[in-house]
């Protein structure tokens, strides 16, 4: 299990254009990397619309949100036209990245197990280390209680 004030592992994919991104490149900014089981259903909409809805309060903390889920690029590209999203989702199909921060898990529903994301933000400090986790988020109030951790950041 990762740590606040563990190093953050590092990870290349593509975004939802295709573009490659990679966290070593975002040294010397804060990322909010929050991970999300899966496009256009209602509570990651709901989570996604609301971290767009605030994008501007997390730019002038410098820092940037990502969304990570097991998606494809195209389902990402939906995603992001559909509820007009302003923030790269990174498509993570092998689950590479969700097992290096550890939130592909079995999870339960009406008695029957599956494996799947558990939703999950980490807040990554300019140096890459890991300066807050947010395990098991309940969507509402999320992105506030994001916002005001950066402020000690």
């Amino acid at each position: 299990m990762l740590e606040v004030g563990d190093k953050a592992p590092q990870f290349t994919a593509t975004d939802d254009a295709g573009n490659p991104v990679s966290l070593k490149d975002l040294r010397g900014k804060k990322v909010v990397l929050y991970f999300y089981p899966k496009d256009d259903t209602s509570g990651c909409t709901k989570e996604a619309c609301d971290f767009q809805s605030k994008l501007k309060s997390f730019k002038t903390k410098d820092a940037m949100v990502i969304g990570v889920s097991p998606d494809s690029e195209k389902s990402h590209q939906k995603f992001k036209t559909k509820y007009d999203l302003a923030f790269p989702l990174l498509v993570d199909e092998d689950k590479t990245i969700a097992n290096l921060y550890g939130v592909w898990k079995e999870k339960s529903m009406y008695g029957r197990k599956y494996m799947g994301i558990e939703r999950t933000t980490f807040v990554i400090d300019e140096e890459g280390k890991i300066a807050k986790i947010f395990p098991k988020v309940k969507v509402t109030d999320h992105v506030d209680q994001v916002l005001e951790a950066l402020k000690s950041i």
